[in-house]
């Protein structure tokens, strides 16, 4: 793994934290507008990627732009930036406000924190895995603090932050950007209706 090039794209996924907050500080968690605004760009991004898909002239002005920080299966598949918008706009949908900006936050910062410490400072890998015990640590430790921040229930915080450090780890073929939020988000709606 080419480490330049994967701090490269966690720097550009650190912030799409801008969603989680525009939709708790600009929009004032207003469900609908955060709704349509993140409809309205996952269309845009899809209509993107289908003509980078199918035109090889829009394909290759795409690449100049984007060819560093593309994985290689991202040449021909759908980018991460298309997952997170998806992944976004059904978290707005089907989670109360501030389980979705945690949800969503969750992505930004965990599977940052878990790349950057997993590529420098990873030494335990799991078995039949690329992920370290550090990296996932690091997600974990980030998610967790950051929740305390902004919900009143330490529990709710707590599993959460369980729920996408395992996301984050577990290899299942669902990109990580629509496993993690999504998989985070209902573990801590259950959590909150529980206790």
């Amino acid at each position: 793994m080419d480490i330049r090039k994967e701090t490269i794209r966690k720097s550009i996924h650190i912030s799409s934290l801008v969603i989680p907050f525009s939709y708790k500080y600009l929009l004032g968690f207003n469900r609908k507008i955060g709704f349509i605004i993140l409809f309205l760009s996952f269309t845009i991004s899809l209509t993107v990627e289908f003509f980078r898909l199918s035109q090889p002239s829009f394909r290759k002005l795409f690449h100049r732009f984007f060819g560093l920080i593309l994985r290689r299966h991202e040449m021909k598949d759908f980018t991460g930036a298309t997952f997170l918008l998806f992944s976004s706009m059904l978290c707005v949908a089907f989670f109360e406000p501030i389980i979705a900006f945690l949800a969503i936050a969750f992505l930004s910062i965990g599977d940052t924190f878990a790349a950057l410490v997993g590529m420098n400072f990873g030494r335990r890998k799991f078995i039949g895995s690329k992920k370290s015990l550090e990296g996932s640590l690091a997600c974990f430790i980030s998610t967790f603090v950051f929740a305390l921040f902004f919900i009143n229930s330490p529990l709710v915080a707590l599993f959460g932050a369980i729920a996408a450090t395992v996301a984050e780890l577990w290899d299942i073929p669902v990109d990580d950007n629509v496993k993690i939020p999504l998989i985070a988000g209902f573990c801590m709606t259950i959590v909150k209706i529980i206790v």
